[in-house]
């Protein structure tokens, strides 16, 4: 097995969920718990990803950062490279595209937790900040561990929208689904088929530990 394909994606699933549980929990937070009507329209809105295909979302976002778009032109001018076909470029790619299987398990978690401890907690004057991680983030923690996990393990086998925006550059954003294609493509069936069976195992095992988490009883 490819081990530069490996760590590469490793660090890629790794950085993806580190972002999105830092702006996916308050986002779910607020989405869980915000009256808004037009909440509607913006679930579905970060949903999106998970019925569009990926080469579609991955067009639109090689053509929302190539060298002649605002935000391309803008990260050249500040670091003299491009988004496309650079880390940076997969894992924001990445981050658009695992945004909604964070996302869902957690805003199921926070709308499992008890509105009334949350009330509880304001009435004994404490912030809404200092409620959301005494409270709500303790009493959400399945949830937001198997969005975690769930992230984690898409971004490991991730291939559409790598592809699209970062291409095939050996150390730089060829993951281990990329080798995977290549080694069928080159007839190195016997590497494909050890890296095809990591990823099962890898995605297997990640299932059963959310499946495990979703049966433990919630206790305060």
């Amino acid at each position: 097995m490819d081990t530069t394909a490996l760590w590469l994606t490793l660090k890629l699933a790794a950085s993806t969920t580190l972002i999105l549980a830092a702006f996916g929990l308050p986002l779910a937070w607020w989405l869980a718990t915000t009256q808004w009507r037009g909440r509607v329209v913006v679930e579905s809105l970060l949903a999106l990803p998970l019925v569009l295909p990926p080469t579609v979302l991955g067009f639109y976002i090689l053509m929302a950062t190539g060298p002649r778009s605002w935000l391309g032109a803008t990260y050249q001018d500040w670091t003299g490279t491009t988004l496309p076909f650079s880390f940076p470029g997969i894992l924001l790619a990445s981050v658009l595209f695992n945004l909604p299987f964070v996302l869902r398990p957690f805003i199921a978690g926070f709308a499992a937790v008890d509105r009334r401890l949350i009330e509880a907690s304001w009435c004994l004057s404490v912030s809404r900040i200092a409620t959301f991680f005494r409270v709500a983030l303790p009493l959400a923690w399945t949830g937001v561990v198997s969005g975690i996990v769930l992230g984690f393990a898409h971004t490991v086998g991730e291939f559409g929208v790598v592809l699209m925006v970062g291409g095939n550059i050996p150390g730089v954003t060829r993951t281990l689904s990329i080798a995977l294609y290549d080694d069928v493509q080159a007839m190195h069936y016997a590497e494909a088929g050890r890296t095809a069976l990591w990823l099962v195992g890898f995605a297997f095992a990640s299932l059963c530990l959310v499946s495990a988490l979703n049966r433990r009883p919630l206790t305060v």
